[in-house]
C-alpha cells in the first residue's frame, strides 16, 4: 500500500499530465483558429500582375476639326498620362508630403506606423494613418474603402508584393493616375487641368504643392472652398520639399508667393447643342464606354 508522499506525487504528476493535455489542446486549437482565420484573410487576395492590364476609367474628348478640345464626356475626368511624362519635382512634391521614405521602404513603413501611433496616442484619436503610397496604391485598386483589421493585414501584404515586381516609379505614375484630387478630378493630368488650366508637364512646383497638398482631404484643402487653409497646406508641402533638398531656397520663396487658384477650369462648351447632340449618338452607338473608356 502506497505511503501518503507516494500517493501525493502519483497525483501530482497525473495533474501534470492532465494540464500539459490541456494546453496542447488549447494550443492546438487557437493554432486551428489563427490558421484559419489567416486562410480565410488571405484566400481572397487579387493577385497584383492584375495591374499588368489595368484599364483606368479615363473621359473621351470630341475634338473640332483643327485640333481644338470642344468637350469631354466622363463619370471620373481622368486623361492617363505615363509616369515619364510628369515631372520630377511634381512626383517629389507627393513623396515629401505623403511618404517621404517612400524610395527606401519595400512597401511598408515601419518607421512612420511608430510614428503615427505615438501622434495618435497624443491626440487621443486617429490623427495619422501612417500609409505609404504604396499601400495606398493597393487600397485604391484592389481594397474596398471600410477601416478595419483585415483590411490592413491585406492592404500591407499587397503592397509588399506590389514592391517586388514594379519599380518606385512605376509604383508613383499609378497613383498620380488613380488618385482623387476633388472637384470631380481623377489622376494627376486632370487634376492640372481643373485647377490651373494647363496640362501636368506645364505645372510650376507652387502648382505641384497644391495638388499635392489635396489628396489626404480633398475638400477640406480646397483652394476653392478654403483659401487660407490650402494656402497653409502648400506651404508646408513646400517646406518638406525643401526639407528633403527637392527644391532649393531660392524656388522655395519662389513658389510661396505664387497665388492659388481661386475657381475650377471646366469646359465652356462653345457648341452646346452640338455637342449634345453628338453625346446621344455615341451612347446609342457605344453605351457606358463614352464615359469610361
Amino acid at each position: 500500500m502506497p505511503t501518503l508522499e507516494q500517493q501525493l506525487q502519483r497525483d501530482g504528476r497525473r495533474s501534470g499530465k492532465i494540464r500539459a493535455a490541456v494546453l496542447f489542446l488549447f494550443l492546438a486549437i487557437a493554432f486551428g483558429i489563427s490558421g484559419g482565420l489567416a486562410y480565410w484573410t488571405l484566400s481572397d487576395l487579387p493577385r497584383v500582375d492584375a495591374i499588368e492590364s489595368y484599364v483606368p476609367m479615363e473621359s473621351s474628348k470630341v475634338y473640332s476639326s483643327d485640333g481644338k478640345v470642344l468637350a469631354e464626356f466622363y463619370y471620373e475626368r481622368r486623361t492617363f498620362v505615363p509616369s515619364y511624362e510628369i515631372p520630377d519635382y511634381v512626383k517629389k512634391a507627393f513623396v515629401a508630403i505623403e511618404d517621404a521614405r517612400f524610395y527606401s521602404h519595400s512597401g511598408i513603413d515601419f518607421i512612420g506606423i511608430f510614428r503615427a501611433f505615438v501622434h495618435d496616442i497624443k491626440a487621443r484619436s486617429m490623427v495619422e494613418g501612417g500609409s505609404t503610397i504604396t499601400q495606398q496604391l493597393a487600397k485604391m485598386l484592389f481594397l474596398r474603402p471600410q477601416k478595419s483589421i483585415i483590411r490592413k493585414v491585406k492592404e500591407a501584404i499587397l503592397s509588399l508584393e506590389i514592391e517586388k515586381r514594379y519599380t518606385k516609379d512605376e509604383i508613383l505614375g499609378l497613383y498620380l493616375n488613380q488618385t482623387y484630387f476633388g472637384s470631380r478630378a481623377f489622376g494627376i493630368e486632370a487634376a492640372a487641368q481643373t485647377y490651373f488650366g494647363k496640362p501636368v508637364g506645364n505645372l510650376s512646383i507652387a502648382d505641384a504643392a497644391m495638388l499635392a497638398s489635396l489628396p489626404k482631404a480633398p475638400s477640406l484643402y480646397s483652394p476653392f472652398r478654403h483659401p487660407v487653409r490650402a494656402k497653409d497646406r502648400r506651404s508646408l508641402v513646400l517646406h518638406e520639399m525643401l526639407k528633403h533638398n527637392y527644391i532649393t531656397q531660392e524656388q522655395y520663396r519662389t513658389a510661396l508667393k505664387e497665388p492659388i487658384p481661386v475657381s475650377p477650369h471646366s469646359r465652356k462648351y462653345e457648341a452646346p447643342y452640338f455637342i449634345e447632340m453628338l453625346r446621344q449618338q455615341l451612347e446609342l452607338k457605344y453605351g457606358a464606354k463614352i464615359y469610361t473608356a
